[in-house]
């Protein structure tokens, strides 16, 4: 057993601070680390060494396969990521496989998930700003949002709030991918993988 099983787990949701971006499909990220914190009984707070806010708790069953974890949401907005998360890597020795990326991915369908290990960032701005700061291997748990419709921008369909239809499943959705990253950071990646990653 090396000292990584014990270590803790870094779970960071993506997205942009502030009421203005809060439903945003960009901000699915945020969604999924605040019901994680709910279900852990935790407040967030501002970190002291990143611009970030934190919760710390643990997850998982008891037992072995509880984890300490630290969920987190970078206050520094998407393309700023990097920073605020190996800030908080540093600060709570978390080995970079232990940093979990929960992520907007126009390139999945919407309310469909895939956990992955290391990979390129596919234009994500967060996901780019992450990997310039501390390389690409850390996990992803991609929250597909679909394409935009029609001829519309990218940057404007992320940065718009979920569509009335979506929003009939993404309680169901969010709720999801909380349990997929619950499984991946007690079970491992590939158990997690085959019972979310459709």
């Amino acid at each position: 057993m090396t000292d990584d099983a014990n270590a803790p787990w870094l779970i960071v949701g993506l997205g942009n601070p502030g009421p203005e971006y809060a439903g945003n499909r960009h901000n699915v990220g945020f969604m999924v680390v605040d019901l994680l914190a709910e279900r852990i009984g935790g407040k967030f707070k501002r970190a002291q060494k990143a611009q970030a806010q934190v919760v710390e708790g643990r997850m998982g069953p008891p037992g072995p396969a509880n984890r300490r974890v630290v969920l987190a949401k970078p206050m520094s907005y998407m393309n700023l990521s990097g920073g605020p998360v190996t800030a908080l890597r540093d600060f709570y020795k978390v080995p970079t496989a232990h940093v979990v990326a929960v992520h907007d991915e126009l390139d999945i369908d919407y309310a469909t998930l895939r956990l992955k290990l290391g990979g390129g960032d596919n234009g994500h701005n967060g996901l780019k700003s992450m990997t310039k700061s501390m390389g690409p291997d850390y996990h992803r748990v991609r929250c597909g949002i679909g394409r935009p419709p029609g001829r519309m921008q990218v940057a404007d369909f992320v940065l718009k709030d979920f569509s009335s239809t979506e929003r009939k499943e993404l309680d169901w959705f969010v709720d999801r991918a909380a349990d997929a990253v619950e499984c991946l950071v007690a079970e491992g990646l590939e158990r997690a993988q085959s019972a979310y990653n459709a």
